[in-house]
Parts: structure tokens; C-alpha cells; sequence
């Protein structure tokens, strides 16, 4: 393509996988995270998302970069919690991790893709979005970065900019397993929804991620593909 794409939340996990593939399909990607990785497959930068100005700092040097037609929103945070127990304070605060790089980056690059009539948005988000237990504030912010994506997507789809979500189920990362450890509750609550009876693996979110960025995707926009195992089908039927 001789186009560069950004990957937040790109050390690990989704991201990772989803850096890797882009690559091999043609893009330069660019990673970006609070820690780097061992190895990475393109340019990598250091940047804690908690730090607005830090974050508003490389933003600002990726508008001048004109090649940057792409980006991959998939930086974040969850933790458990119970509605009647939530401090306003911390819900908002969870709400601006989740959502306020994913605004800053965005806006950054879409003077580039509306010059070259080309641009790619992937905002990850989570079959949470539905409307589970114990994720209140991790589940707001990340329906609203889908209503976002649809906003995107209104504003420029005649620049030939197109803006996507995909929505994971439980997938094997880190950030799923500091919340849902083996034998856990959460563990077997997610299991019971699933009528694959398994989480997903990094690389099945990631091929989603790719499509939705290739040239092959450009007459889709403003959709959410939950990558889910048929969770949004509900009770998973008798095994047979």
C-alpha cells in the first residue's frame, strides 16, 4: 500500500497480533504503548495514554506526518465493578482512558486521510457494549466509542474514509486474564455465554482488524463486527 497505520495498545495481546498482520499485508505501522516489546514489527513509540498532554505531544507530530492514513484504537482498560458501588469520579475517569487517545489520535491524522482521499479507522470496543455484569464504566466507555465510530464514518465517507469497530468477546490477553483468572467466577461466567465453549485467540481479533483496513473493506463503514464465538446469540444450545 506504501501507507502507515497506527496500533495503540500495541506491545501485547490484540494489538501485537494485529501490528504483525498489518504488516504483512503492506502497511508501515507504527505501535504505540506504555511499554515496548521485545521485538516489533515496524516503528514504536513509548507514550502512557493516562498523560493527555503526552499524548496530545505525539499526536500533533503524527499530523505532520502525511503518510499516516490509518489507525487501530485499541488501547484501554476494565476492571470490575458493580454499579451500586461505582465513585462517579473513578467512572469518568476509566471513561477518558478508554475514549479521550482514541479522540486525540483520530483527529490528529484525518486531515491526512481526507487529503489522500484514503483512510482506514478500526476502533476496538467489546461484546461488553451489549450490557454484562460488573463492567459499568469499561462498558460506557466502550459504547461509546462505537457511537463515535458511526460519527466518523457519516462525516467522511465521501473522502473514501472509512470507520469500523470490531467488538471481541473474551479473548486470551493479559488484560482479560488480570480480570478473569483461570478458575475464576468471571472466567466461568464468560464461558457459560459462548457456545464455542472457548476464548478467542489475539490472532482471530487481529485478522478482523486487518480486513476492516484493507482496500478489499472499503465499501463497509460505520459497523460494529463482534468477533464473539456467538455470544450475541445467547444461551449457548445443549452439546450434542
Amino acid at each position: 500500500m506504501g501507507r502507515t497505520i497506527i496500533v495503540t495498545g500495541a506491545s501485547k495481546g490484540i494489538g501485537r497480533a494485529a501490528a504483525s498482520l498489518l504488516a504483512q499485508d503492506g502497511w508501515s505501522v507504527i505501535g504505540l504503548a506504555r511499554s515496548a516489546p521485545a521485538d516489533f514489527p515496524g516503528e514504536f513509540h513509548q507514550v502512557d495514554f493516562a498523560d493527555a498532554v503526552a499524548t496530545q505531544r505525539l499526536a500533533e507530530r503524527f499530523a505532520a506526518r502525511g503518510e499516516i492514513v490509518g489507525i487501530v484504537n485499541n488501547s484501554g482498560a476494565a476492571r470490575a465493578e458493580s454499579f451500586g458501588s461505582i465513585d462517579p469520579a473513578e467512572m469518568f475517569a476509566m471513561i477518558a482512558f478508554n475514549l479521550r487517545p482514541a479522540l486525540q489520535l483520530t483527529q490528529a491524522i484525518l486531515p491526512n486521510m481526507r487529503a489522500a482521499r484514503f483512510g482506514r479507522v478500526v476502533n476496538i470496543t467489546s461484546m461488553v457494549t451489549r450490557g454484562l455484569p460488573l463492567r459499568a464504566s469499561y462498558g460506557a466507555a466502550k459504547a461509546a466509542l462505537e457511537s463515535l465510530t458511526r460519527t466518523i464514518a457519516s462525516e467522511n465517507a465521501t473522502a473514501g474514509i472509512t470507520a469500523n469497530a470490531v467488538a471481541p468477546g473474551p479473548t486470551e490477553t493479559e488484560l482479560f486474564r488480570a480480570n478473569s483468572p483461570p478458575g475464576s467466577a468471571s472466567e466461568a461466567r464468560y464461558l457459560a455465554q459462548i457456545p464455542m465453549r472457548r476464548f478467542a485467540a489475539p490472532a482471530e481479533i487481529a485478522s478482523a482488524i486487518a480486513f476492516l483496513a484493507s482496500e478489499g473493506a472499503g465499501f463497509i463503514t460505520g459497523q460494529t463486527l463482534f468477533v464473539d464465538g456467538g455470544a450475541g446469540l445467547g444461551a449457548p444450545a445443549a452439546s450434542s
